[in-house]
């Protein structure tokens, strides 16, 4: 039997109808039914953050707050949470000291993007996150302000001060456990659905009798197949609801990085085992988009200018696929086909994938390219791991995204650096081979010229900082931190 969605808004508990439109944005609900028009809509992709809203969510005992874009996010995704918007802040007329610290640092010019400014710098404050220039500088990557009073808002973000509210997370925490779903969540809307299942034994089954559904997890890429692409999804069905898929398992050799898993999570278990990891991370996106994308709905899209697939192959991680009860493993590379074809069978998903930990002395490293240094999509990803014996290159696994229809190895380039000398002129030849490894295609982002030079850039790149060490690059340490 269906049942409505319930979720806590100001702490209050809301319903919605277990017919309502199956992808209503959380930002359409807020606006147009719910009417608070303090959120608002700048670029509906996810990108500009003027749309920012918080999640609560019970994790480990607690509340975890979530900064997230509301206008990617599909309203049934409320479903057990608690959601927060600016007009959340204020109370019995006195400012929030967020809201005061803006308006004391006159952090706030024609004012379109102030309320997701402050419902980011609220999300930062409520997880007790530090406040110094880069944390904020980070925490505010999302979110963008076209009359570039970026440093009034930094200042009021430092003057914020500790959160407020901490003596309420407690209650919060019961409410929230109050209306916590035991039934899944099923949707019928006008010959479409939504359907959430709780368990993974649910899910696959649910996946194997409609393998023509989509599979939803943080919507970073599906909630703009519906706001930019218009799309009318027929079915859908959420993996976000399956507690078995949100794990990160350290195998001993390995780290197993379940579907469910958030890249903003995922950041924190991969930034210690290699801080090249961290930096990346720290790159995709903002913490909007860190907060609802997942590892593996990057990998499973297949897209060939996805941040985190060449990395993953060069550092040799393992893709495991499932169909019902049946599971299967291949090697991450193999699974990219051709230009929007993946090696996943109708009825099977993606479950988890497998991360080595990086072995002793390999060199590791991973560039990306892009026109913003923050938030922006890159033009030239590349992955590089190679293991040095006795002066001699002994393996190579090199990855790029962006260089062809999908994130590929190098395998000529690899051959022209293995069995030969760690030397600068071994890597000009492996860097000159990378012009029959790849065609790349010039397009909004760069041209092909830019993107074949500058992948032979980045190989001697590696070279150069395995020889001649950088410092850790900017952002690193405070990354692999969280």
């Amino acid at each position: 039997m269906s049942r409505p969605i319930r979720f806590l808004l100001d702490g209050e508990v809301r319903e919605l109808a277990p017919d309502i439109d199956p992808t209503l944005t959380v930002l359409q609900l807020l606006r147009y039914q719910l009417r608070r028009t303090g959120t608002k809509e700048g670029c509906a992709e996810g990108d500009c953050g003027a749309c920012t809203v918080v999640l609560g969510e019970l994790a480990d005992g607690g509340v975890r707050f979530r900064a997230v874009n509301a206008c990617i996010l599909f309203a049934p995704m409320l479903d057990g949470r608690a959601l927060f918007t600016v007009e959340s802040l204020a109370r019995a007329g006195a400012l929030h000291p967020i809201q005061q610290a803006m308006v004391a640092a006159n952090a706030s010019q024609c004012g379109f993007c102030t309320p997701g400014f402050v419902m980011s710098l609220y999300a930062h404050q409520r997880q007790g996150a530090a406040c110094g220039s880069q944390a904020l500088k980070d925490a505010l990557a999302g979110n963008l302000c076209r009359c570039t009073g970026y440093g009034p808002i930094l200042a009021a973000g430092e003057a914020m001060g500790a959160d407020p509210d901490a003596a309420e997370t407690a209650a919060l925490a019961a409410a929230l456990a109050a209306i916590q779903p035991a039934e899944t969540l099923a949707i019928a809307h006008k010959g479409r659905s939504f359907l959430a299942p709780r368990s993974l034994a649910e899910f696959a089954a649910a996946v194997a009798q409609a393998p023509d559904a989509v599979i939803l997890a943080g919507g970073t890429d599906v909630g703009l197949w519906v706001t930019k692409q218009h799309k009318t999804l027929g079915a859908v069905i959420s993996i976000n609801e399956v507690a078995e898929l949100d794990r990160i398992d350290d195998q001993g050799d390995a780290l197993r990085i379940g579907a469910r898993v958030r890249y903003a999570d995922a950041q924190a278990a991969l930034a210690p085992l290699h801080p090249e990891f961290g930096e990346l991370l720290r790159r995709l996106g903002g913490v909007q988009v860190r907060n609802l994308g997942t590892v593996c709905g990057n990998i499973a899209n297949g897209s060939p200018i996805g941040d985190m697939p060449p990395a993953l192959i060069a550092a040799g991680a393992q893709l495991h696929l499932r169909r019902g009860d049946e599971a299967r493993t291949l090697p991450l590379e193999d699974y990219f086909l051709s230009y929007g074809v993946q090696d996943r069978r109708p009825g099977e998903f993606v479950e988890a994938v497998s991360v080595p930990k990086p072995q002793p002395g390999r060199i590791f490293r991973i560039f990306k390219l892009s026109k913003r240094f923050d938030q922006d999509i890159s033009a030239v990803c590349a992955g590089v791991s190679l293991a040095v014996e006795h002066g001699l290159v002994t393996d190579a696994r090199i990855a790029f995204g962006g260089m062809a229809a999908t994130p590929k190895r190098a395998s000529l380039c690899e051959a022209a650096l293995i069995g030969q000398p760690f030397a600068l002129e071994t890597f000009r030849r492996a860097g000159a081979a990378l012009a029959s490894d790849f065609t790349p295609i010039s397009d909004m982002r760069a041209s092909a010229g830019y993107r074949l030079k500058a992948a032979q850039n980045l190989l001697l790149k590696a070279y150069i900082e395995a020889v001649e060490p950088a410092p850790v690059r900017i952002g690193s340490a405070e990354a692999a931190h969280g």
